[in-house]
């Protein structure tokens, strides 16, 4: 799968200034840590972000967002934003909850 540089910049524009993120080749596209912890990933079918389990429902109510299936079963926790919906406000909305759960996690 083909990486989507756009949405790779604008999370770059948002994760830059946060202490302990890096980014990493995964899941055919790029993908964010913080502290050794996965944060999120953006491909050319959208952006994945964590927002641990029972923190998701209100990303899951927003037309476009669903749950991450790996291996064909629902991740609790975990979303997929389509591509199609991925505007700016969106993945700031996204990328703050995602950290905001990532940073209550112990560094690996």
């Amino acid at each position: 799968m083909a990486r989507d540089r756009g949405l790779e910049q604008l999370v770059w524009d948002h994760l830059s200034e946060e202490p302990g993120v890096s980014d990493k080749a995964m899941f055919g596209g790029l993908a964010w840590m913080h502290h050794g912890n996965l944060l999120c990933g953006a491909r050319t079918d959208g952006l994945l972000a964590r927002l641990g389990a029972g923190n998701d429902g209100w990303a899951l109510a927003v037309p476009g967002i669903e749950r991450m299936l790996s291996g064909g079963r629902p991740m609790a926790g975990w979303v997929r934003a389509s591509v199609e919906i991925c505007d700016e406000d969106l993945i700031v909305q996204l990328l703050d909850a995602s950290l905001a759960f990532v940073r209550t996690l112990p560094a690996k």
